[in-house]
């Protein structure tokens, strides 16, 4: 049965990802239709056409490789200075730029001429290139809410689920309490398991991370502590004392390595599913989002690490880049979990949301061949334009972006290297979840 669920959990997160490209790749074909530009191709996934149908102009269809997707469109370059698209140097990097814009023209058809890409205004190939990534937005956004609203997140808890007999700084390997280490305040104070708290220091409480500010605040202080105990209020009354304790993030979640010295009380809270608010999940979400970026910046940095993982069978960590075969695997391992239906459900949905939520970060990077690049070939001509029509100096035309394809096929080069590293990773020393 396990091995059912597993192999259903890798299916559902395929199927997931199918449907995250293909709505990606929407964005780009509606606005490019929207604007008059000519789609030949419509295609989710690489390699050997697997099934097509042609529906007025656009070819629709799938292909072997679900790996990515891409629409074709036509004149995504414009001619060279001599208004000529056919190659006229043995240059290798001339070669480059003129293949591209080659290609760009392939399936050029007469009255194509008012239907090319890059004879649209700046804004509107602006809106054609961002329109797959916002897209990913849209549906991460959607699948958040969905997760955060619907089936809630694991989160701590307000009450207590244990508590610390002595003060244990962070930086010991173990919980064992020495023979000179002072009792906790919580022991001291008599704060027992199922403890809710109501108040602390006069504060009412209403979550975990909330009374984890306060003590962290209050150290060196003597506080009144109310908690709800079989049905009644009871008030306590605790010392703080200073502590080495764990750095936490802003969502409350221990960073690791690091520390802070702090107020410690000596107790751990029992986590449950809480079902957030609107706006709560919309804050979570912009939290994800910087980290998410935080994350893509600290990318190179990972690379080292990932490179031992595959080749001296070092551990991967948790932060460790996963691909796509790490996240459905992830997906697979959940889904065998002997876990509520409705908690796998969940971890799946929030699976996909995150893939989007990376989707749409990593394609606005301006890097050609992303759609960011594109934006930001399209945002320069503007700049370009404007600052002309400023100066009263001729209009400078199109920005070629195609000069910069062997940037594009140095940064292509870059990310598939990438890509296997993380892909070989993956399969012989792949992230362990808990």
């Amino acid at each position: 049965m396990t091995a059912v669920m597993t192999v259903l959990g890798i299916v559902v997160f395929i199927v997931g990802l199918l449907f995250s490209i293909a709505w990606h790749e929407l964005g780009h074909l509606s606005t490019a239709k929207l604007f008059g530009i000519r789609v030949p191709q419509y295609m989710v996934g690489f390699g050997p056409t697997v099934w097509s149908r042609r529906k007025g102009d656009t070819e629709y269809g799938f292909k072997a490789i679900p790996l990515g997707g891409y629409i074709r469109m036509i004149g995504m370059f414009p001619p060279g200075a001599d208004g000529r698209i056919t190659k006229r140097s043995s240059s290798p990097w001339r070669s480059m730029i003129e293949d591209a814009r080659e290609a760009s023209y392939e399936e050029l058809q007469p009255g194509d001429e008012d239907r090319l890409f890059y004879t649209r205004r700046p804004w509107k190939r602006v809106i054609v290139m961002f329109a797959g990534p916002f897209m990913n937005l849209i549906l991460a956004f959607v699948l958040f809410l969905v997760t955060m609203m619907g089936f809630g997140v694991q989160q701590s808890l307000p009450t207590v689920r244990s508590v610390s007999q002595c003060v244990v700084p962070a930086s010991q390997a173990s919980d064992t309490c020495k023979p000179d280490a002072p009792s906790s305040p919580a022991a001291a104070a008599g704060l027992k398991p199922g403890d809710s708290f109501v108040s602390f220091g006069g504060d009412r409480i209403h979550d975990y991370q909330q009374l984890q500010d306060d003590i962290r605040r209050s150290a060196g202080q003597t506080v009144p502590i109310v908690v709800k105990r079989d049905g009644q209020q009871v008030t306590l009354s605790a010392t703080i004392r200073t502590n080495v304790l764990a750095k936490v993030d802003a969502n409350g979640d221990p960073i690791q390595g690091q520390t802070v010295t702090a107020g410690f009380l000596g107790i751990s809270p029992t986590t449950g599913v809480v079902r957030l608010g609107f706006d709560a999940s919309v804050s979570r979400m912009s939290d994800m989002a910087r980290t998410g970026i935080g994350s893509l910046v600290a990318l190179p940095g990972k690379i080292p690490a990932l490179w031992d993982s595959v080749f001296e069978g070092t551990p991967r960590s948790a932060d460790s880049p996963i691909g796509m075969v790490g996240a459905a695997r992830v997906g697979g391992e959940v889904a065998a979990l002997h876990l509520p239906a409705s908690q796998r459900i969940a971890f799946l949905v929030n699976l996909l949301a995150g893939v989007n939520l990376s989707l749409f970060l990593f394609n606005m990077l301006p890097l050609l061949p992303l759609d960011g690049g594109h934006v930001a070939g399209a945002l320069w001509e503007s700049v370009r334009r404007r600052a002309a029509k400023l100066f009263q100096r001729p209009d400078p035309g199109p920005f070629d972006v195609a000069k910069l394809m062997p940037v594009a096929y140095v940064v292509a080069t870059i990310f598939i290297g990438f890509t296997l590293l993380v892909l070989v990773a993956d399969v012989i020393n792949p992230v362990k979840i808990s």
